[in-house]
């Protein structure tokens, strides 16, 4: 059991549904990091996804892209990235953190020496967005086996013969893509995205988290309603990159994590 077990273990006896937030590491800087990551339990979160930068996100829209590049432009590296989640954890042992990017940083690294590192460090589990199922002896069953849930990701193009494989080795919770397209290009539809997850649930016991083009405290609790939870990233990432306060970041994410409850 990790701590996203757990944390999906406790929501479900609680009869509440999970919001999840997505961050960059070190936009616009590590400090700034630090300090909204601190920030987000106390907002309601429930998980944090923290971003690793990386110089070619082909998934992402220009809201992450920029984000990462910022972050890479202030020094920021996968060593910087596990330290961010090492300080947390010194006050924080209980939320869950999942690592989000791509396999370049992590195959650099070096794969076992990474998974040490990232477990040492309190990571909980990892999204690798650009390793598909047939790479899993890559990363994803060397990351179970270090006690790593590997989460996917499926989208409305996954159709009834490709699920089974996105399901196979998935752990923690399912990564629902709401949108067909990059991140922040599209806003999400709880009315569209409902039957998806319904037939996503008919094939797995796993939570089915809800993202991409989610902003309003209003759209939270929509998708939440239809889904296990749901994620928050680019609409939270633009407030970051506009300079707001982190009191009023957080202010902004609260009022999303209350929407998503209410879900």
């Amino acid at each position: 059991m990790t701590r996203i077990d757990d944390t999906f273990a406790r929501l479900r006896a609680q009869n509440r549904k999970a919001f999840v937030t997505y961050i960059m590491a070190g936009d616009p800087d590590a400090a700034k990091t630090a300090e909204v990551m601190k920030g987000l339990p106390g907002a309601g979160v429930d998980i944090i996804e923290l971003g690793l930068p990386f110089t070619d996100p082909m998934a992402d829209g220009p809201t992450i892209q920029l984000a990462g590049q910022r972050a890479l432009e202030g020094g920021m590296t996968l060593q910087g990235t596990l330290d961010l989640i090492r300080d947390f954890r010194a006050t924080d042992d209980a939320t869950p953190i999942v690592l989000m990017g791509y396999y370049n940083p992590i195959y650099s690294r070096g794969v076992a020496r990474f998974l040490v590192d990232a477990k040492e460090a309190g990571v909980d589990g990892l999204i690798v967005v650009d390793l598909p199922p047939e790479e899993d002896s890559e990363l994803c069953i060397p990351a179970q086996a270090a006690g790593l849930n590997f989460i996917r990701l499926a989208t409305p193009t996954t159709d009834a013969k490709r699920l089974p494989r996105v399901l196979q080795n998935t752990s923690g919770f399912l990564y629902y893509v709401s949108i067909t397209g990059i991140t922040g290009a599209a806003e999400a539809n709880a009315a569209k995205v409902g039957p998806e997850v319904e037939t996503i649930k008919a094939s797995t016991d796993l939570p089915v988290i809800v993202g991409f083009g989610i902003k309003t405290p209003e759209a939270a609790e929509a998708i939440a309603g239809v889904a296990d939870g749901c994620v928050v990233g680019s609409a939270i990432v633009d407030r970051i990159a506009r300079g707001d306060s982190v009191a009023d970041i957080l202010a902004y994410v609260k009022s999303l994590a209350d929407g998503a409850h209410r879900g």
